[in-house]
C-alpha cells in the first residue's frame, strides 16, 4: 500500500476538497480497521442515545394540524370566523341512492311511499343511538345543533313532516313532500320542526335544475355542536356518539336499505381522523414484506458469486441483516431526537421514511462492500479498509449530502405534514451516512475477519476447516453485467448512429413532458389518502355523484360601522334604495353565473331581515308595549302571565304598537341609537307566520354583538352555498373565486370583507403550489450544483449532472400528467426526494468520466466500464426491489404516490444515468485533468476510476 506521501501525489491535480477527503478517507480507514469494536459501541450509542426521545413520542392525526400551515391565511380568516361568530358545525351524514337500472343506466326516483317509510325507520334507529361518554349515554339531543327551542336541525325530507311518522298520512303523504319542494319558504305547513324552511337541494340529491321529484337520493344531515379548542367534553360527547352512528350504519342500516334494493353511504366528522388511524397499520405487512425483500436482496448481492462449498462462509447474510439494522437505528435515532424537542410524527413517516432509509442506504452498503473486494488479497486487512475508504468515501459523501440536501428543502413546504417528513427523511438520511461510514464499516471489518478464520456466516463460532481457505480468499472474475458493461453496453452506446437516436429521444421525451407539465392537476384526492376498503370511499364517490349544493360559503365583513352617517348599511343591503353595486347585490348577480363564480344563490342577509323587521310596514315584527319594552307577534302567545295588565284573556299581548313611524326613520333606515336597540331584539325574535323575519336561529351567530354599542359590529356573516364542487379543481377554483370577488368588493366598498368555508384550510396551499414547487426544486437543484463544485471543482461536470437532473424532473413530472398523479405538498416533496435520489444515478458515472484519461469516447467507455455495474445494481435494482412491493399497499395513497412516482424515478433514472449521460459525455464532457507524467499519469488512472465509485 503507497504511503501517504504517495496518495497525495496521484492527486496533486483534484480539488483541495478531494485531496482532503482521499487523505482524511485514508487516515480513517486505517483508524477503523484497528478499532473496529470501539467505532461500533461509540457510533451505535450516539444513536441510540438520539432515540431515547422516543419516550416523548407522539402522532399528529388531526387532519387541520397535518395539511394546514399554522399561518396561512386561511387559517388566520377561520380563527377569526370561530372566535367571533360561531365554529362551523361538526357534521354526521347518510346518503341512500337507488341503483341504477342495468339496461338503461338510468337510476330511478328515490321520492317514493316506501323510500319515505324506510326513512323513518331509519331516524328511528339513529335517535335510538348511545354514545358511551365515560360510562354515561349520549343521545344525539344532547349534541346536536338547535337553533330554535328542543328540535335537532336535522336536514331531512322527514322534516317536511316535522320528523314524526303520525304526520305522514295526516300531511298527505308524498303529495305533501312534493308540494313542499316547490312552497318550502312560504308554507307553514312545509317549516321543519325546528321552525325553519328546508331548502330540498340540501336534502335531495341526483336530479337536474329544480327536478326535485327526479331525485336519485336522500341526503339526512345531523348538524352537531363543535367546540373549538376543545376547552369542555363537548366535543369527546360528540366523537363518542359519530362511533356509535358508524358502528349502526355498518351493522344495522347498511343490511336494512340494501334489503330495498337502495345504496348507503355514510360519514361522521371524526371518520376521516378515525381512518387515518387505521391507515397506520393497514400497510404493516406491506412494509414488512419490502423490508425482507430488500434483506434477502442485499444478502445476496453483498456477497460473492455462489459456490456451494463455499456459500456458508462467503455469504453476507450476517452482515446484510446488520445492515438493516442500523437502517432502522437510523429511523429510531431521527424520530426519536425530533420526538424529544416536541415535534409530533405522522403516519407517513412511520411507513415510508424505513423503506426510502433502506433504499437509499442499500447503495452505499453494495458500494462499501464491493470496494473492499476489489481490494487486491496480498495486502492487510487494514490497507484493504483503507483504500476502499479512499475509492468510496468521497462518493458516498457526494451523494449523501445531496440528499441531505434535498430532503431538508423540502422543510420550507408549508403543509406541516411534508414539511416534518422532510425534516425527519434529512436526519435519518444523515444518521444512515453516519452508521455507514462508522458502524456498518467496522461490521465489514468483523466480517473480513470472520471470513479469513473460515467462520460459518450467521453462526461465527462455527468454524470450518482450512480446506476451503484458499477458494473463499481468491480473487473474483468480473461478474455478468460487469461483462455486459465493457463488452456490450458501452461498445453500442459508442455508435454514432446509436448516440444521434440517444439525444434525440430524450430530447424529444424532455421537451413533451414540458409541453405536458402545465396540465398538471393540483389538489389532494381524500379517497387517495384513505385506506382502499374504507367506507369513506363510497361516501365520497356519492357526494361528487348526488349532491346539487356545495358547502355553505360565509361572506364576513369586518367592523361594520352601522351609524346613521356611514355608507355601509346601503353598501351592504339589498333591499330599496340600497347601492347597485352592494355586497348582497353582488353576491345575487354572482350567483347567476355559478360555472365562474361557483355561488349558488343569493346570500341569506340579516342586515336586509332586520330592516324589513323593524320597518313599519312590516307590523306584526317590531313591536313594543308602552313602557318600551318588547312585544312579541300575536301568534306567539303567551307573552306574560294572567295577572299582567299588559296580557288579554287568550294570552294575546294588548297595548302593543309598531316600533316606528316612517317620521322615526331617516330615509328608511334606523338612526344609530335605533340600531343599537333593536338588533338585540331582532337577533332574539322568533319567526312565525305573523313574522317571518324573526332573526332568532336563522342569525343568532351571524353578528358578533360584543362591543357594538360603540357604533361598529366587529364582525358579521352572509350567508350562502357554494355550487357543486365534485373534483379537487373545483375546490380550488371556487377559493380562488370566492376571494378573487371579496377582494374586488372590499376595494369597491372600502369595507373589509373576506370568503370563508369549511374546506378553505385545506385548499389554500393549491393557490400557490406550484411557485412552492419550483422555488423549491430550484434550491435543491442550485444546493446539489454548489455541492458539486466544491468537491469536483469543475463547473462544466457539474452543469452537466444539473443537466440531467433537470430532465429526469421534466420527466417525471410528464409521466405524473399521463398518470393523473396530481401536484400536492405530497408529490411536491417527492419531486424533492427525487432529485437527491437522480444524482446517485448521475454523479458516480460523472466523476468517473472526469478522473479518466483519453479523449471523450474512451473516457465514457472507461466510466461505464468501471462504475455502470455498481449503478445499475447497487443503485437501481436496490431501488427496484423495494419499490416493487409498494404496489401491494392497501393504502391508495402509497400505490399513487410512491409505487408510481418511485417507479417512474427509477426506470427514468437509470435510462438518464447509464444511457443518455455517458452519450453526452462522449460528445461534450468536460476536458480530462492535465497530467503532468507518465508515472503520475498511471497513478492517477488507478485511483481514478474508484475515488468516487
Amino acid at each position: 500500500m503507497p504511503g501517504e506521501g504517495d496518495i497525495v501525489k496521484r492527486h496533486a491535480h483534484l480539488s483541495p476538497v478531494q485531496r482532503y477527503m482521499a487523505t482524511f478517507y485514508k487516515t480513517y480507514g486505517s483508524w477503523i480497521a484497528r478499532n473496529p469494536s470501539l467505532v461500533l459501541f461509540i457510533s451505535v450509542a450516539i444513536v441510540l442515545a438520539l432515540s431515547s426521545g422516543l419516550f416523548r413520542f407522539k402522532v399528529e392525526t388531526r387532519p387541520e394540524k397535518l395539511w394546514v400551515g399554522p399561518s396561512s391565511k386561511a387559517a388566520d380568516e377561520k380563527k377569526f370566523f370561530d372566535s367571533h361568530l360561531s365554529p362551523f358545525y361538526r357534521i354526521e351524514q347518510l346518503i341512500l341512492a337507488t341503483v341504477p337500472d342495468p339496461k338503461t343506466g338510468k337510476a330511478p326516483s328515490i321520492v317514493t311511499e316506501e323510500n319515505i317509510l324506510l326513512l323513518f325507520d331509519i331516524q328511528e334507529k339513529v335517535d335510538q343511538i348511545r354514545g358511551n361518554y365515560s360510562g354515561s349515554e349520549v343521545p344525539l339531543t344532547d349534541i346536536c345543533l338547535k337553533p330554535l327551542g328542543e328540535d335537532c336541525a336535522t336536514q331531512s325530507i322527514l322534516q317536511y313532516f316535522k320528523m314524526d311518522l303520525g304526520n305522514y298520512d295526516e300531511y298527505g303523504g308524498i303529495e305533501h313532500a312534493e308540494y313542499c319542494f316547490q312552497h318550502y319558504t312560504s308554507s307553514e305547513l312545509c317549516l321543519s320542526a325546528f321552525q325553519a324552511p328546508v331548502d330540498p337541494s340540501a336534502v335531495l340529491g341526483g336530479f337536474s335544475g329544480s327536478n326535485y321529484s327526479e331525485a336519485t337520493a336522500f341526503v339526512i344531515t345531523y348538524p352537531v355542536n363543535n367546540i373549538v379548542g376543545d376547552s369542555s367534553n363537548e366535543n369527546a360527547r360528540a366523537i363518542a356518539w359519530e362511533k356509535s352512528f358508524i358502528q349502526l350504519a355498518k351493522k344495522e342500516l347498511l343490511s336494512m336499505v340494501q334489503s330495498n334494493n337502495l345504496t348507503l353511504s355514510f360519514s361522521s366528522e371524526s371518520s376521516i381522523e378515525e381512518e387515518l388511524k387505521r391507515e397506520s397499520t393497514a400497510d404493516v405487512i406491506t412494509i414488512a414484506a419490502s423490508y425482507l425483500v430488500m434483506f434477502v436482496y442485499i444478502s445476496v448481492t453483498l456477497g460473492d458469486a455462489p459456490q456451494f462449498y463455499t456459500f456458508f462462509i462467503s455469504s453476507k447474510v450476517l452482515l446484510g441483516l446488520s445492515g438493516v439494522v442500523l437502517v432502522l437505528l437510523s429511523v429510531l435515532g431521527s424520530v426519536g431526537f425530533f420526538s424529544a424537542v416536541g415535534v409530533k410524527s405522522t403516519l407517513i413517516i412511520m411507513e415510508v421514511i424505513p423503506f426510502l432509509v433502506l433504499a437509499v442506504g442499500v447503495d452505499n452498503m453494495c458500494i462499501l462492500v464491493r470496494a473492499v473486494k476489489r481490494q487486491p488479497r496480498d495486502i492487510s486487512l487494514e490497507d484493504r479498509i483503507s483504500s476502499a475508504l479512499v475509492e468510496v468515501g468521497p462518493s458516498i459523501t457526494l451523494a449523501s449530502l445531496s440528499e441531505v440536501l434535498a430532503f431538508a428543502v423540502g422543510a420550507f413546504v408549508p403543509m406541516p405534514a411534508c414539511r416534518i417528513f422532510s425534516m425527519f427523511a434529512a436526519l435519518a438520511i444523515l444518521l444512515d451516512f453516519f452508521l455507514q461510514i462508522t458502524a456498518f464499516v467496522a461490521l465489514i471489518v468483523f466480517d473480513c475477519k470472520r471470513a479469513a478464520d473460515n467462520r460459518i456466516d450467521c453462526f461465527p463460532c462455527v468454524k470450518v476447516s482450512s480446506s476451503s481457505q484458499e477458494s473463499v480468499e481468491g480473487g473474483s472474475e468480473p461478474g455478468f453485467l460487469e461483462r455486459y458493461m465493457k463488452e456490450v453496453h458501452a461498445p453500442v452506446l459508442g455508435l454514432w448512429v446509436v448516440k444521434m437516436v440517444v439525444v434525440a429521444v430524450f430530447l424529444a421525451f424532455a421537451l413533451a413532458s414540458i409541453a405536458l407539465s402545465p396540465r398538471l392537476e393540483t389538489g389532494l384526492e381524500q379517497k387517495i389518502v384513505l385506506p382502499r376498503d374504507s367506507y369513506l370511499q363510497d361516501y365520497f364517490d356519492s357526494l361528487a355523484e348526488y349532491l346539487r349544493v356545495g358547502p355553505p360559503l360565509y361572506f364576513v365583513v369586518k367592523d361594520y360601522n352601522y351609524s346613521l352617517e356611514s355608507r355601509h348599511t346601503n353598501q351592504l343591503c339589498s333591499i330599496s334604495q340600497c347601492n347597485s353595486n352592494s355586497l348582497l347585490n353582488e353576491i345575487s348577480r354572482a350567483s347567476q353565473a355559478p360555472e365562474t363564480s361557483y355561488i349558488a344563490k343569493p346570500a341569506a342577509s340579516w342586515l336586509d331581515d332586520f330592516l324589513v323587521w323593524l320597518s313599519p310596514e312590516a307590523f306584526g315584527c317590531c313591536r313594543k308595549f308602552t313602557n318600551g319594552s318588547y312585544c312579541p307577534p300575536d301568534d306567539q302567545p303567551p307573552c306574560c302571565t294572567a295577572d299582567d295588565d299588559i296580557c288579554s284573556l287568550d294570552g294575546i299581548c294588548k297595548d302593543c304598537t309598531t316600533c316606528f313611524r316612517h317620521s322615526d326613520l331617516v330615509r328608511d333606515r334606523p338612526s344609530t341609537a335605533q340600531f343599537r336597540e333593536k338588533l338585540p331584539w331582532f337577533l332574539n325574535a322568533l319567526p312565525s307566520a305573523d313574522c317571518a323575519k324573526g332573526g332568532h336561529g336563522a342569525y343568532t351567530n351571524s353578528v358578533d354583538l360584543k362591543g357594538y354599542e360603540t357604533g361598529v359590529i366587529q364582525a358579521s356573516e352572509f350567508r350562502t352555498y357554494h355550487s357543486p364542487l365534485n373534483t379537487q379543481g373545483d375546490y380550488v377554483n371556487s377559493l380562488r373565486a370566492a376571494r378573487e370577488f371579496s377582494s374586488r368588493m372590499s376595494n369597491l366598498l372600502k369595507i373589509e370583507i373576506f370568503p370563508y368555508s369549511v374546506f378553505y384550510i385545506f385548499f389554500e396551499q393549491y393557490l400557490n403550489i406550484w411557485n412552492v414547487a419550483l422555488t423549491n426544486l430550484a434550491i435543491a437543484i442550485g444546493a446539489i450544483f454548489v455541492v458539486c463544485l466544491l468537491i469536483t471543482s469543475s463547473a462544466w461536470s457539474s452543469a452537466i449532472i444539473v443537466l440531467v437532473l433537470v430532465m429526469i424532473l421534466a420527466d417525471l413530472m410528464g409521466v405524473m400528467v399521463v398518470l393523473g398523479i396530481q401536484l400536492n405538498a405530497v408529490s411536491v416533496v417527492n419531486l424533492i426526494m427525487s432529485i437527491g435520489i437522480a444524482v446517485e444515478f448521475c454523479v458516480h458515472i460523472s466523476h468517473a468520466f472526469l478522473m479518466s484519461n483519453g479523449n471523450r469516447e474512451q473516457r465514457a467507455r472507461k466510466a461505464l466500464e468501471t462504475m455502470g455495474a455498481s449503478v445499475f445494481s447497487g443503485i437501481t435494482l436496490t431501488k427496484l426491489v423495494g419499490v416493487m412491493v409498494l404496489c401491494f399497499a392497501r393504502s391508495e395513497i402509497f400505490v399513487v404516490y410512491y409505487f408510481q412516482m418511485y417507479l417512474a424515478l427509477v426506470i427514468i433514472g437509470f435510462l438518464h444515468g447509464l444511457v443518455f449521460l455517458p452519450v453526452i459525455l462522449s460528445l461534450a464532457g468536460p476536458p480530462q485533468i492535465y497530467l503532468d507524467t507518465e508515472e503520475e499519469e498511471q497513478g492517477r488512472d488507478g485511483a481514478s476510476s474508484s475515488l468516487l465509485n
